[in-house]
């Protein structure tokens, strides 16, 4: 007859973390938490841009034209250098507007009229790359969603129940600084 083998109580999560209560110890919360590239965009992390040629080259107003179709950014924290590219909701367009065509709530979340708009859209999530240069709104190559980027990214056409989330920005020098968290929900809402 052979001995039935022990079993030992796999670790899991919640066991390592009771453990961890029970006795005292401190993880970092790195440990634990999500990796730092897939942390959200924060007040104070840089704007690079994300492909092409310039691809990691710190944004500044005077390298994007008016009116232009927007490009792709993202985040880059400058102590560690870490770029916020671990999850698709950090990715933002970012394109530079007329000020004087912007209410000033609106302009006041610009670098020298320079706006960055979730790349998400509200409706089910595709990356949101379309341009109308005729009417300046930025729209989703899935289900033909249009959003405004003159008056806050407002759904203009199409299936979205919401506007896109603002990353509100400020000026360094002359590169473009976060100012703070995004400005409204990131994504997009599954309807059952």
């Amino acid at each position: 007859m052979s001995a039935t083998p022990k079993t030992s109580k796999a670790l899991t999560r919640r066991s390592f973390l009771q453990t961890g209560m029970v006795t005292g110890f401190v993880l970092p919360s790195t440990v634990l938490g999500q990796p730092p590239n897939r942390a959200r965009p924060k007040a104070g992390d840089w704007l690079v841009f994300d492909g092409g040629e310039k691809s990691g080259e710190r944004i500044t107003p005077a390298l994007l034209e008016l009116d232009q179709r927007p490009v792709a950014a993202l985040a880059k924290e400058p102590e560690t250098e870490t770029l916020r590219d671990g999850s698709r909701l950090n990715r933002v367009m970012v394109t530079k507007l007329d000020l004087a065509r912007l209410d000033n709530a609106t302009g006041d979340l610009t670098a020298d009229g320079v706006i960055a708009y979730s790349a998400v859209c509200t409706h089910t999530g595709c990356d949101v790359t379309n341009w109308d240069p005729d009417n300046l709104f930025m729209a989703c190559p899935c289900h033909e969603s249009k959003f405004d980027v003159y008056n806050n990214a407002k759904v203009v056409g199409g299936p979205a129940p919401r506007p896109l989330a603002l990353l509100p920005l400020r000026l360094d020098g002359d590169a473009i600084v976060i100012a703070d968290i995004f400005q409204g929900r990131v994504g997009f809402t599954q309807q059952f």
